[in-house]
């Protein structure tokens, strides 16, 4: 890990409009992500923040600063940033789809990350939290489990689900004894060959079978 990149401090306005417009009130399910990807978060300061997604669906377009140090192939354009992640646009794409509007969706729904920081490696390689020396995510996972029970305490839910296994492994650890039911849906990355055989309607299926009602698309 030589790099670490915080988007809550240098795209505060974007991360900070998506905290006030949608993560007030009580939920009723949180979907907790693991950590910010290169071409999502990293850019805009929304969780699984595709670019397109954040800026057409849920409205939100705001200046977006740099890290403090920045690896030269892995550079923040912000809303200006042209790659699109897949991921994002997976996850926030069935949620258009399943709810229509942002309003109705996060009346019962929002999304989170369990790790607010993206690594990199000396050659611009991503590293996600799960992939770090035993050594680095000691004190990571204590502050991570913290903020996730501040959140959930925020948030009151009935439900968190993890987007793939190390979330809902964190979920698990952090909130034991928390009221609150903790389950997976599979990660929409499309490293994952299950992923990319029709992801929206695996996870509609997964959701509704933890028995969350979804409406009728």
């Amino acid at each position: 890990m030589a790099y670490v990149y915080n988007p809550a401090e240098y795209a505060r306005a974007a991360y900070g409009e998506y905290l006030r417009r949608f993560g007030r009130g009580r939920k009723e399910v949180v979907l907790l992500g693991m950590n910010p990807g290169p071409w999502g978060m990293v850019q805009t300061g929304v969780p699984f923040g595709e670019v397109r997604a954040v800026r057409d669906w849920l409205k939100i377009r705001a200046p977006v600063g740099r890290p403090a140090r920045e690896h030269p192939r892995r550079s923040v354009a912000g809303f200006d940033c042209r790659r699109s992640e897949v991921s994002g646009a997976r996850l926030w794409g069935w949620a258009r789809e399943s709810f229509r509007t942002p309003a109705r969706f996060f009346r019962r729904f929002f999304v989170a990350n369990y790790c607010p920081l993206a690594f990199l490696a000396t050659t611009g390689r991503n590293i996600t939290p799960d992939k770090l020396s035993a050594a680095e995510r000691v004190l990571l996972v204590e502050a991570c489990d913290e903020a996730l029970r501040a959140t959930v305490r925020a948030l009151a839910p009935r439900y968190v689900i993890g987007v793939g296994a190390f979330a809902e492994c964190r979920a698990r650890v952090a909130l034991a004894g928390f009221d609150v039911n903790i389950g997976r849906i599979l990660h929409p990355s499309p490293a994952n060959p299950a992923a990319n055989r029709n992801w929206a309607k695996t996870i509609r299926r997964q959701v509704q079978e933890m028995g969350i009602r979804l409406p009728q698309t």
